[in-house]
């Protein structure tokens, strides 16, 4: 058993058998609609975005509470010197803060959160590289650091399909919401300074899909080792087409398939797809 135990939360979206394997420990954020609170983790994407779709209002979500992680962490000490925690973005959620909360207070293991400053797959690939490193035998100073290192070079770019989403998240006002629609703007979103925000409004789904494709171009020439991942709203045939293009344009990568589910999907609505990529560390 590793003296060092990893924790995320569900919008990472790790596969069940990948955080089997990897002795992945996952905390759920939830999902409400009207007064019913549901688990991430109990809802497919499936049926989150039919009931999204059936709903008089729109969903609305919610971080783990601290004592859902207080008690993770309680447990987790009784067999582990020391937890790292690796969450969704601290400007889009308050679960950093909350594990931080969580982690000073229990006195039976040290806690150490790292606030990786993205969300969906792209956070998934920080926490797959912290349990490779933990079972190579790095002690978690050194996987911090590694880690902070992987941040600099991890980008992930999203294209909202339905713009009444962001609006409703305060992305977008009524008149550009007006505007937009009309001209079939489709801003690429990416996160700036833990935010998400329009990195570009482009026109047309097309265009804004080129967008990112040129921006993962700059950072995939000359061979180098990426993890990459297309991410989709309910849209799998589209980001199968995106997958198996990019598998064939950089054949030094790792390509992966990954989806925006409850808790993000409520945010950026049905039909995203999204392309996020970070520095290949461990295999």
């Amino acid at each position: 058993m590793s003296d060092i135990a990893i924790v995320t939360d569900s919008t990472a979206y790790i596969p069940q058998d990948l955080r089997e394997q990897y002795d992945i420990t996952m905390v759920p954020l939830n999902v409400i609609f009207g007064e019913t609170v549901f688990k991430e983790e109990d809802l497919t994407t499936e049926t989150f975005y039919e009931k999204m779709r059936e709903a008089d209002e729109l969903p609305t979500t919610s971080q783990p509470s601290i004592g859902l992680f207080e008690e993770t962490f309680h447990q987790l000490g009784q067999e582990h010197d020391e937890i790292i925690v690796i969450t969704l973005s601290s400007g889009i959620s308050g679960t950093y803060q909350t594990a931080v909360a969580a982690g000073n207070m229990t006195d039976n293991v040290n806690v150490h959160v790292f606030d990786s400053e993205v969300s969906c797959m792209v956070q998934g690939f920080f926490v797959l590289a912290a349990a490779k490193m933990v079972r190579k035998g790095l002690e978690s100073q050194a996987i911090l650091a590694q880690l902070e290192s992987m941040k600099k070079k991890s980008r992930a770019y999203f294209m909202a399909d339905d713009l009444s989403h962001l609006h409703r998240g305060g992305r977008l006002n009524g008149a550009q919401l007006v505007v937009g629609s009309l001209l079939q703007i489709k801003p690429v979103l990416h996160f700036d300074n833990k935010v998400i925000v329009p990195y570009e409004k482009v026109r047309t789904a097309k265009k804004a899909l080129a967008k990112i494709f040129s921006l993962l171009d700059n950072d995939a020439k000359d061979g180098a080792a990426l993890d990459i991942v297309v991410i989709h709203a309910n849209r799998p045939e589209k980001a199968e087409e995106i997958a198996a293009e990019l598998k064939g344009k950089y054949p030094a990568t790792n390509v992966h398939f990954s989806y925006f589910g409850p808790v993000i999907g409520t945010h950026l609505g049905e039909g995203s797809i999204g392309i996020g990529w970070v520095e290949t560390k461990y295999k």
